[in-house]
């Protein structure tokens, strides 16, 4: 009944291995594999949780985990009142999940800027159009603002709602969790050390968790 297996989960940079199970997930998973859950807290510690993309990751992304969003939402708004926050990436097709910890960060700008300016048109123009997470008496109501928007904006590139920006949570926790027959799982906790420079890689240590 036993899985005799060695360990699947090596000891290794995790950032490395993120993007090694990323890669084998963007080809086996059928949809939206930078799909990540982005729990977040009020400064009161009331939890919340939503699916977001991943846009942007590893050290050459400033060392962290990058994703885009409305600020005046309520993922948004306990963002900026509590900087503390956790993703988990879960690749049923691999039997897999990665969960992430750490702080969040605003992006500059101009990064903000040029992803937004990477989307598609009809993306920027129901991301200007949108208050979300407020009150919408209709979906007929957004619609239109969509509509009007796009009649406005005819012709133009559409600015960025200077609301409309990203986050990079910096990872000072990644667990590495691998589904083994009998529910005998396999599990790797890697945690930064509080000295290490957030700028770059290394700076880990690393041991195996009781499923």
């Amino acid at each position: 009944m036993q899985d005799t297996a060695g360990d699947a989960i090596p000891a290794t940079d995790p950032i490395a291995l993120f993007d090694a199970w990323l890669a084998e997930a963007r080809a086996s998973e059928p949809n939206d594999p930078e799909a990540m859950a982005l729990a977040t807290a009020t400064p009161d510690g009331a939890p919340s949780v939503r699916m977001v993309l991943l846009k942007g990751h590893g050290p050459q992304n400033q060392f962290g985990f990058t994703f885009y969003t409305n600020a005046q939402s309520r993922k948004g708004g306990e963002i900026l009142a509590n900087s503390k926050a956790a993703l988990l990436f879960h690749w049923k097709s691999l039997r897999r999940q990665v969960r992430i910890e750490g702080p969040l960060a605003e992006v500059s700008a101009a990064e903000a800027d040029a992803y937004f300016h990477s989307r598609a048109p009809a993306s920027q123009i129901g991301s200007a159009a949108s208050d979300q997470s407020r009150p919408l008496d209709s979906r007929e109501t957004y619609l239109a603002r969509v509509e009007a928007f796009e009649r406005e904006l005819a012709g133009r590139e559409v600015p960025r709602p200077p609301h409309w920006t990203g986050f990079r949570l910096a990872p000072e926790r990644m667990e590495f969790w691998l589904d083994r027959r009998h529910r005998l799982h396999e599990r790797r906790l890697f945690v930064r050390r509080p000295e290490a420079a957030r700028e770059g890689p290394g700076g880990w240590t690393s041991t195996l968790l009781y499923p």
